[in-house]
């Protein structure tokens, strides 16, 4: 009944909308997830490329084809929203003085973002990458975690910089 009410309500005259990733504020961050949107997108885009290759195309390559497309989409935007939230809710005056390319660089990564979902394009999504493993090596560099770079261990098999939590 209370919410049948406050629906009515709603329709009448609407609620202000609110979201947010945690305004608690949690300190739970962690690059990896827009990594691995990465990695997946750059995936995504070989699929695509061995069924562009193919011979001859049937109904089901043009349904796989749309599939990777929407998928791709999709992590591009994972990958904006998890830059931009570390960014927006973590990223603080002292980080941006000791690191004066974040503006640049999550900025630079909104808009390969949208150029690697824009296209079939492995360059575009490869140079994501780059972009977002850089915005991950100053993210735990402003942890005091040292990073390495290793190949992750699955298609595509890209270098992935990594925190080192072994003490």
């Amino acid at each position: 009944m209370i919410y049948n009410i406050l629906t009515l309500l709603d329709k009448i005259s609407p609620f202000n909308k609110a979201s947010g990733h945690c305004d608690i504020p949690c300190k739970i961050y962690d690059p990896i997830t827009s990594q691995i949107a990465v990695l997946t997108m750059i995936r995504l885009v070989d699929l695509i490329e061995e069924i562009k290759n193919k011979d001859s195309l049937n109904v089901n390559d043009h349904a796989q084809v749309s599939r990777l497309i929407a998928q791709k989409e999709e992590h591009g935007h994972i990958v904006k929203d998890e830059i931009r939230v570390i960014w927006g809710d973590y990223i603080k005056q002292p980080q941006l003085e000791k690191y004066p390319e974040l503006h640049s660089l999550a900025h630079s990564i909104m808009l390969a973002a949208s150029k690697a979902k824009q296209n079939i394009d492995k360059e575009a999504t490869i140079d994501l990458l780059n972009k977002v493993n850089r915005f991950a090596e100053i993210f735990w560099d402003s942890k005091n975690v040292k990073t390495f770079k290793a190949v992750c261990p699955y298609p595509p098999e890209q270098e992935v910089v990594y925190p080192d939590l072994k003490k």
